[in-house]
């Protein structure tokens, strides 16, 4: 395992060419502060700050060939570890609960809403290492960009020290306190919540259209148009499609009075 570990930490593109970084020790130095909040104190703390590095940082940063963002491909990976653990800690905490029940409480704990309101809890966003745009776009508050590098910190953590160090971070900064944090109205899943609608009642599913997207890839706007039954219910927008498609179910939901 650690041997896989190594090799993927070897592999990182941003960690091979430190001259991306204007002053590389400040920045590990910086994120010192971040190990002290979550409790855990890097090995090896190039992979914090390889996690933490948003793609919009190449884009500002006189970059001649942008590499492949390992920021996101931490993300892919801490996706994946976040979702195992919250599965099998829902999974013993309500043995006598059906599927539908822990499916709909997990997709609430991993959804952006819930991570970007812990990753502020943890004030992740200071640590966050953005190009210049995105920093006076306030990048470091956006709910899309705090989720996902809640993920690419589980996995950071993850190839730095193993599953058991990644599960702990999981259980005592994610799963602490959701019974009460998600029974705030923040967190409702409105496209869930028409969806169920909208197959009790009509026997068919709500329809999501993008009309536009406007701006960079690093920085796309999603308008999204939604359908029932043909007919036109609600509009969203957001930086991510899901998010639009949130926005937009939400009118929906509130024109439908549901």
């Amino acid at each position: 395992m650690k041997k896989i570990i190594q090799a993927f930490v070897n592999s990182l593109s941003v960690k091979k060419d430190l001259s991306y970084y204007d002053d590389e020790e400040q920045i590990i130095n910086n994120l010192k502060g971040l190990q002290s909040i979550i409790g855990y104190t890097f090995n090896d703390s190039s992979i914090l700050k390889v996690a933490l590095t948003h793609t919009s940082f190449f884009y500002n940063n006189g970059v001649k060939s942008i590499p492949v963002s390992e920021y996101e491909r931490m993300e892919f990976l801490g996706d994946s570890i976040l979702g195992l653990v919250i599965s099998e800690y829902l999974y013993y905490k309500y043995p006598n609960k059906q599927e539908g029940f822990l499916s709909k409480l997990k997709s609430q704990i991993v959804s952006e809403n819930y991570l970007s309101s812990k990753a502020r809890s943890i004030r992740l966003g200071r640590y966050i290492i953005l190009g210049d745009e995105e920093f006076r776009d306030k990048g470091y508050q956006k709910k899309s960009i705090l989720s996902n590098m809640m993920e690419s910190l589980i996995c950071a953590i993850y190839l730095d020290s193993g599953y058991h160090e990644a599960k702990e971070f999981i259980i005592n900064y994610v799963l602490k306190g959701y019974r009460l944090e998600l029974s705030s109205d923040v967190h409702i899943n409105y496209k869930s919540r028409l969806q169920e609608y909208c197959q009790l009642k009509y026997k068919q599913l709500p329809v999501y259209k993008v009309v536009s997207t406007e701006g960079p890839d690093h920085k796309k706007l999603f308008k999204v148009t939604l359908f029932v039954q043909g007919k036109k219910v609600g509009e969203g927008n957001g930086y991510t499609k899901k998010n639009a498609e949130q926005d937009a179910a939400k009118e929906g939901c509130l024109k439908l009075k549901i």
